[in-house]
């Protein structure tokens, strides 16, 4: 899953999950593998964002609890998980929104 920043982020069309962490947070470090096998196995791009460095992005999605993993369709939310979940809900989540 790469990183990326606003500037980047506003260039985005379709489709994509991202999922707003920071460094600092733990269930953030644990939910990372989680993301990164499920990237692999369906059909939409992830990315991530930090709090912390991208501060206007996390404001306009209202983002107060982390990690927070949105599902966005051309720059619109479409579905929202809050907290650490295993992959086979993670997997749920995404299928189910996308």
């Amino acid at each position: 899953m790469k990183n990326i920043t606003s500037n980047e982020f506003e260039k985005l069309t379709g489709t994509v999950l991202i999922d707003f962490n920071a460094t600092w947070c733990g269930p953030c470090r644990m939910l990372h593998p989680v993301l990164d096998e499920l990237e692999k196995e369906v059909s939409i791009p992830f990315y991530g964002i930090d709090v912390d460095d991208e501060g206007d992005l996390a404001e306009r999605y209202n983002i107060t609890n982390i990690p927070c993993v949105i599902i966005i369709k051309d720059q619109k939310e479409v579905a929202r998980s809050v907290g650490l979940k295993n992959k086979q809900a993670m997997l749920e989540f995404i299928n189910s929104n996308i």
